[in-house]
């Protein structure tokens, strides 16, 4: 399809480029012109990811991704702020010039599916199942923020690794920087046809640095609420210091993909960890040491009253393990935290329920692909199958340096660069052989600084 010459100049405004598995991407201009840059030159990817997820969404919900799709429009589309939904309409028209016929109500839908699959269809699956699930199927993501004395210059570093599946993992590979007409600029990693990052790492010019972990076995939704893909942009793009960022993505807060919130500013060179559940929440500040995330909630009224199975002091299960290894390594390393130190807290594979280093499910960086799973206590728990093809995903950190000249390191994969074989897998394991076309190998990559 031939591009009018408006759509030749938005588009020439942008560019993309691809390094070390990672798809780099630079976009500016009005809302419509960022969805526009973005969708145009991240079409393939896009084509594939939904293929993928239309698949696999019912393969695990046993209903059709058309059905997410419509509640998303049908619950949150009058929600949505103007500015974003025509960044949305921007997007699903850069889809469309490059060949893949796309809708608003497509992106709508495609940004709502985390939060509709993992917290809205818990609220009502009995409707429609004989065996509901509790909470989120799953738990997401290693995290850590510092300053002070913990790091070697004083100053903040932040540092994060996504878990998930793998066959949804391999669409974490975007890199970026938005330059928008309004607020602040900011450089993400994200999904093909994401608006946020989704994976939650944020580096912006206001100085601040985000991320986050999802909290485990969270249950609750308010249908009334605004979903927090859009609360969690916003904040980002418009926030001048943490107690803004807080305040715009509580505002409206839905429950929707409920996190424990790292942030630093490197202005005041003070951190935070924010704990958001739907009823209760907790801000706590600093300006010395640290913070972690690991999934299980350390807010008490939150893990106690509105989370499940969250595995707090359990070293069998992943998110206990892993909070016993922070509790352990950050003081080790505290005073010598930075960019290269970060790198190897993400790789970390040391087992704390068995006493060594081995690639496992309790590890900071987790490997449940490796893992029989002889110790998991509860199969209700995170991911307690054996040999589950998740877990680590990605690496990445900034610091202080880094945010305030808008750059970030990335590693694509597992955070320890280890590879993943999707064929010699699913041959050992042929138990996952139903996800075979849908499953992609992640070979070793190092750590890339994206600068502009």
């Amino acid at each position: 399809m031939t591009l009018t010459d408006t759509q030749s100049k938005i588009v020439a405004k942008a560019n993309k480029k691809d390094i070390n598995g990672w798809h780099y991407l630079y976009v500016q201009g009005d809302p419509y012109e960022i969805g526009f840059q973005h969708g145009y030159l991240l079409t393939n990817e896009f084509r594939d990811a939904v293929r993928v997820y239309t698949h696999m969404t019912l393969e695990l919900y046993g209903m059709d991704y058309s059905f997410f799709a419509n509640q998303a429009v049908k619950l949150h589309k009058d929600k949505i702020p103007e500015e974003y939904l025509e960044e949305m309409r921007g997007m699903a028209d850069g889809f469309t010039a490059n060949g893949l016929k796309t809708s608003i109500n497509d992106i709508l839908a495609w940004n709502d599916w985390m939060e509709l699959t993992g917290y809205w269809w818990p609220q009502v699956s009995a409707n429609y199942s004989n065996n509901p699930p509790q909470g989120p199927r799953g738990s997401h993501c290693s995290a850590f923020v510092a300053t002070g004395s913990a790091t070697k210059d004083g100053k903040p570093v932040i540092a994060h690794e996504s878990f998930d599946d793998f066959w949804s993992g391999q669409y974490f590979n975007i890199c970026e920087e938005v330059h928008p007409t309004k607020g602040h600029a900011f450089k993400m990693q994200t999904v093909p046809g994401y608006i946020d990052s989704m994976t939650d790492f944020y580096v912006t010019e206001a100085g601040l640095g985000i991320t986050e972990t999802t909290i485990a076995g969270f249950v609750g939704y308010d249908v009334k609420g605004m979903p927090e893909f859009i609360r969690a942009r916003q904040a980002t793009q418009y926030a001048n210091n943490i107690d803004q960022w807080i305040k715009l993505v509580n505002e409206g807060n839905n429950g929707g993909y409920a996190n424990i919130w790292l942030l630093c500013d490197t202005n005041t060179d003070e951190i935070a960890r924010f704990e958001q559940g739907l009823k209760h929440q907790e801000l706590l500040k600093s300006t010395e040491g640290f913070y972690y995330g690991c999934n299980a909630c350390h807010n008490p009224r939150i893990r106690n009253l509105e989370c499940v199975d969250n595995g707090y002091n359990d070293t069998r299960q992943q998110t206990g393990a892993r909070r016993a290894r922070f509790e352990e390594l950050l003081p080790e390393v505290s005073g010598t935290i930075d960019d290269e130190v970060a790198k190897r807290i993400l790789a970390d594979k040391y087992d704390p329920y068995l006493g060594y280093q081995c690639a496992s499910s309790r590890d900071i960086c987790a490997h449940y692909d490796v893992d029989p799973q002889y110790y998991a206590d509860d199969p209700h728990g995170v991911w307690n199958v054996p040999f589950f093809p998740g877990g680590s995903c990605d690496g990445k950190c900034a610091d202080a340096t880094d945010i305030e000249n808008l750059n970030m390191w990335g590693i694509f994969g597992r955070a320890d660069g280890e590879p993943f074989d999707a064929k010699s897998f699913m041959k050992q394991h042929p138990e996952w052989n139903w996800q075979k076309g849908y499953l992609y190998d992640r070979p070793s990559q190092p750590w890339t600084l994206f600068t502009e």
